[in-house]
């Protein structure tokens, strides 16, 4: 087994001057240039939508994609995943702005930069005590929970701006009621505008000319509501008048951008910095931007099984950096965001130099024509948000839940539903909290939960690992670790588990991920075939009967 693992990481420590060399990206490739290309193509709109929905500025977006392509590339980032603001954190972003600023949109924008240079400086320092492989141990059923809770949140907000309506609502509850009042009160044109790019969203995927593969979904939606646009002179204040009634369109309704770079800088407001309000949005940013990275960074490791692992935490320190610069001169967090990173994988990129591209593509893009991305309809913004969000709480979510088992949905409806009443740190721990009460009430132990009794003996080039107690998520980080430490003369690893009480879906589906980018070795999981399944599924939680 080659020990290049993900947990290897841990004994590795973040970059720094000496190790400078062994950052650089790699051989440049014309599959890299044509890689960031096409991710460019993706990535400017839905960097100017993600910001547009978290109230920064629609430019910060791109700030951020800039920053985390051109800087990040360098410091050791995972070098297939794309760097860049994602949909994810819009929630976070958004109740930053609006809570720090109280009413002021400026003023919590720039508090809201003082936050994300706060929790940048955080995921640095967690990446130095090797903290990033903690995001594994995270329930997949109270992440994809969670990320469905922040899907209708964007539905809910980004639904009225396809309207072209102006909800009163704030909270998400009370922003999807309002939508059939924004149905009925809806600008025809805007509508139109938002409609069009809904259609090709939504129908371009099921399209099965090969042509349709290689052009992106959102650059038809700019190539054709941009015209659309023109034609209803969005740009001229003006109203017109529909079945009798009259409406009223102008450049509110388009992408509002500053006349250069150099104007779109904003520096970070640190006068409440260490009120309750910002340390609340300190952790989410620090952990769930840490956590929604990680994740990102093994999805992407997982589509090239023969490439060498990402060092997690050197990734982590890339992102801490990236943050640190994009939040002091006025863009949003950044991730490896799993869209962008599997397009650009599906494009044939090889090294961090595709990331780099699309960086250098938005920067001179945004340098050169400004005035394009002006005529953006912000109806168009919204539709791909709302595309978005759809994805992240698709029904197949929920059925994907529901055949891992009953307990897996409870958990993602658990965290979904006080998501949306709360926010996505209560909810995130009520999914969790939830998880331990129901290993509990399966007979697991509390001690069991938290300590690790593992033996192991080896023999010639397999190496067999006995566990004892529990295989839960919480006792997964250890096993890892211990994985990630053996030689490379094993060539298959058995894991038995015939001692243990409780075997949980987590523990199952992260160590299968794990062995799946192995090379040279197998994993063989034996003990469990007498244990009570909660489903058919592989990774059901199993149990003693």
């Amino acid at each position: 087994m080659s020990d290049s693992n993900h947990d290897a990481d841990s004994s590795v420590s973040p970059p720094s001057a000496s190790g400078a060399s062994a950052l650089w990206p790699g051989a440049f490739s014309k599959a890299d240039l044509r890689s960031g290309f096409l991710v460019f193509l993706i990535a400017l709109p839905l960097c100017l939508g993600i910001a547009m929905a978290s109230s920064f500025p629609p430019v910060a977006g791109i700030l951020t994609a800039i920053v985390g392509g051109v800087l990040a590339t360098f410091l050791g980032s995972a070098p297939l995943t794309i760097k860049g603001p994602a949909a994810g954190l819009i929630v976070i972003a958004l109740g930053a702005v609006q809570e720090l600023g109280g009413g002021d949109v400026v003023l919590g924008y720039k508090r809201a930069l003082a936050v994300g240079v706060v929790a940048a400086v955080i995921q640095i320092l967690l990446s130095f005590v090797r903290a990033a492989t903690v995001g594994i141990a995270m329930s997949p059923s109270v992440v994809h929970g969670m990320l469905a809770a922040i899907g209708v949140i964007i539905i809910s907000k980004q639904t009225h701006t396809v309207l072209g309506v102006t909800p009163e609502g704030k909270e998400p509850l009370h922003l999807l009621a309002e939508i059939p009042h924004s149905i009925a009160n809806a600008n025809p044109e805007i509508l139109a505008l938002g409609g069009v790019a809904l259609a090709i969203l939504f129908l371009w995927p099921l399209l099965k000319f090969k042509w349709a593969k290689l052009v992106p979904a959102p650059l038809i939606v700019l190539a054709l509501t941009v015209p659309l646009a023109l034609i209803f002179d969005l740009e001229h204040q003006h109203n017109y008048t529909l079945l009798a009634h009259s409406y009223h369109v102008g450049p509110e309704y388009l992408v509002t951008l500053p006349g250069s770079l150099i104007e779109a800088i904003a520096f970070p407001d640190f006068s409440a910095v260490f009120s309750g309000a910002s340390i609340k949005y300190i952790a989410m940013f620090a952990l769930v931007g840490s956590i929604e990275s990680t994740l990102s960074v093994i999805a992407v490791d997982a589509m090239d099984p023969k490439a060498k692992p990402s060092n997690l935490n050197r990734d982590l320190f890339a992102s801490g950096v990236g943050n640190l610069v994009s939040a002091m001169i006025g863009g949003l967090p950044m991730i490896s965001e799993i869209v962008r990173s599997k397009a650009n994988v599906d494009a044939g990129a090889r090294s961090g130099w595709a990331n780099f591209s699309h960086g250098m593509f938005l920067l001179a893009f945004v340098a050169l024509a400004p005035g394009l991305l002006h005529m953006i309809p912000l109806a168009a913004l919204g539709a791909m948000l709302v595309y978005t969000g759809a994805r992240l709480a698709s029904p197949a979510e929920f059925r994907h839940a529901r055949d891992i088992g009953n307990d897996q949905l409870l958990l993602f409806g658990t965290t979904l539903v006080v998501t949306l009443a709360t926010d996505l740190l209560i909810g995130v721990a009520a999914g969790i909290a939830l998880k331990v009460i129901l290993h509990l009430a399966r007979g697991a132990s509390f001690s069991s939960l938290f300590k690790t009794t593992c033996e192991e003996t080896r023999e010639g080039d397999e190496l067999k690992l006995t566990m004892h107690g529990t295989a839960a998520f919480t006792n997964l980080l250890a096993v890892r670790k211990r994985l990630a430490t053996l030689d490379s003369e094993i060539h298959r690893v058995i894991l038995d588990l015939s001692d243990v009480k409780l075997v949980d879906h987590t523990f199952l589906s992260r160590v299968e991920t794990m062995a799946d980018e192995w090379p040279d070795a197998s994993l063989q999981i034996v003990g469990v075939d007498g244990f009570k399944a909660s489903s058919e599924h592989p990774h059901a939680v199993r149990r003693k009967a």
